[in-house]
């Protein structure tokens, strides 16, 4: 019998406080974990805009930690493509091209088609009830206008699936594909509403407790295919004479 998916935590940065820091102190892969989770949940959220600078002394002051935990945190989160590291400059929040863009959706295709197929069949009565509670506090979110709340809760339900498939190494690709989605939308400014996604997210679970594998596939494509299409990766070139000499 499949095991139910674990829930999810959200790690927010740590606050000014003696137990924290002691608590991050005392484990310097787990400090180095929390930082990154931070970093990651703050881009997710939208509280971190592409481009922003991220330097390696204040974010030691804000986790009471030293210069070197913070640098490996940085290095983990650029190897994941979320920050990039540059000689003078130092790190900061990555800036997505539009053919990485590109790239991230195709991929984010190939694999949650694949996924919500075995989910179509496998997932257990518990499984929904579980997705039916995270589309609650979705609905929630998108009610009370709590953006970051209702993005990151958008983005967690990819990977909540992923995970009820006993599928770690899916789940941790997904979690990364779906972080750099939203770096994504914050650079290309996507039309796609959380209301929007929301509804999506209803249908295919609702496919999925119909166990109709063939629909399940055909609205996750058309979810991602949506979100992509209002993301603005052809925008018009603008004419120079017209931006430089306004009428």
């Amino acid at each position: 019998m499949p095991r139910p998916a674990p829930k999810l935590e959200v790690i927010r940065p740590a606050r000014a406080g003696a137990a924290r820091s002691a608590d991050l102190g005392a484990n310097p892969n787990s400090a180095t974990q929390r930082i990154a989770d931070s970093i990651t949940t703050a881009i997710v959220e939208r509280r971190l805009m592409p481009g922003t600078k991220l330097a390696e002394q204040k974010i030691a002051d804000v986790f009471k930690v030293s210069r070197t935990l913070v640098r490996q945190a940085l290095m983990q989160l650029s190897r994941d493509k979320l920050i990039t590291l540059e000689p003078a400059r130092g790190a900061r929040v990555a800036e997505p091209s539009v053919d990485e863009a590109r790239q991230v959706f195709e991929t984010r295709n190939m694999l949650e088609a694949a996924m919500i197929k075995r989910a179509a069949t496998e997932l257990t009565p518990a499984h929904i009830a579980e997705l039916r509670a995270h589309l609650q506090a979705e609905a929630d979110a998108v009610k009370r206008t709590d953006v970051s709340g209702r993005t990151r809760l958008l983005a967690d339900f990819h990977v909540v699936i992923a995970r009820m498939l006993d599928n770690q190494v899916l789940a941790d690709m997904l979690g990364d594909l779906v972080s750099r989605c939203s770096l994504i939308a914050l650079m290309y400014q996507s039309a796609h509403s959380a209301e929007h996604s929301f509804e999506e997210h209803v249908a295919i679970v609702d496919a999925l407790e119909a166990r109709d594998a063939r629909a399940a596939v055909r609205l996750m494509d058309a979810h991602l295919n949506n979100v992509e299409r209002n993301l603005q990766l052809d925008p018009r070139l603008p004419d120079l004479e017209s931006v430089l000499l306004p009428r």
